[in-house]
């Protein structure tokens, strides 16, 4: 039994699809932990064990891990937050300490990169993110930490301001080069663990893309995908700041963005070298033609 949270969103969502594909040929049966089971296809709730609730919640994750083998764990986003920790390792205690009562082996969670790198300790949501990989490793199960830069998929947020302005704004500087990676591939990889369980105890797996790119990089191949112009423009923090605020972000969440951002252009993602086995295949232009493309067209 493979218990997938996040079961509707980009990773989450990804993963169980591939998951249905491929499970019933490895013998494996699905469940899923999902607050509004309508937002699940009806032929995907027919073919899955639904757990109806928050996956924070001890009664649910009780009722959602009886008789699991393995565990897809990412955390939902909370942007009224008290504290990066509440966001994290808050939410996860109640999974943690089922994990060991319902005894769970296998355990795949979404994580970052940057650890080891001399700002991994003030780095936001990222070291709030390693410091869960700490908690769930500390249960004892076999885990695995997918070690995500930037994800590509991020630009989707700015479809508005590509179409209708031609520009896509960050706070990194703009010729810096990073990892970026595909959502898509970060669910390939957590399928490709949960599927086959031979590993034990606890690591990571970076998932970096096949290229390192900069904005201006990023910006060329999106002109010549759309077919137009389009620019990257740098933010500044205290702008980036009052964009957050002004979506309603609380406090505690907002600094956390801001310290990512400043760990990310201090080299938060350069501590991992590509390799075969680092690298996950969808580039930034198949994304951009495969994803963007189609998001800013609509």
């Amino acid at each position: 039994m493979i218990v997938i949270t996040t079961p509707t969103g980009q990773i989450g969502g990804r993963l169980l699809d591939t998951l249905l594909g491929e499970a019933p040929t490895h013998g494996e049966t699905l469940r899923v932990i999902v607050r509004d089971p309508g937002k699940l296809p009806a032929a995907t709730r027919a073919r899955v064990d639904v757990v109806t609730g928050s996956h924070d919640d001890p009664e649910v994750i009780d009722r959602a891990f009886t008789d699991a083998d393995a565990v897809f764990w990412l955390v939902p986003s909370a942007q009224r937050a008290p504290s990066l920790d509440a966001v994290y390792s808050g939410f996860t205690r109640a999974a943690a300490e089922a994990f060991r009562t319902h005894g769970v082996r296998h355990v795949v969670g979404v994580s970052a990169l940057g650890r080891g790198t001399p700002v991994a300790d003030r780095a936001g949501h990222v070291t709030a993110s390693l410091a869960m990989d700490d908690l769930i490793a500390s249960t004892g199960v076999s885990y695995r930490a997918l070690a995500n830069p930037t994800f590509m998929d991020n630009l989707l947020w700015q479809v508005a301001s590509i179409r209708d302005h031609g520009v896509f704004t960050g706070t990194v500087t703009a010729d810096r080069e990073a990892p970026a990676a595909a959502t898509r591939d970060i669910a390939a990889a957590a399928a490709r663990l949960l599927l086959d369980r031979s590993w034990t105890g606890t690591g990571e797996v970076p998932v970096l893309g096949p290229e390192d790119l900069s904005a201006h990089d990023m910006a060329r191949t999106i002109s010549d995908v759309l077919g137009r112009q389009v620019r990257y423009e740098r933010q500044s923090l205290d702008d980036f700041r009052a964009a957050l605020e002004g979506h309603g972000t609380g406090n505690a969440i907002v600094g956390g963005y801001l310290d990512m951002a400043r760990a990310k252009d201090d080299g938060l993602d350069d501590g991992v070298r590509r390799t075969p086995r680092t690298a996950s295949p969808t580039t930034f232009r198949t994304w951009c033609e495969e994803v963007l493309k189609p998001a800013v067209l609509a």
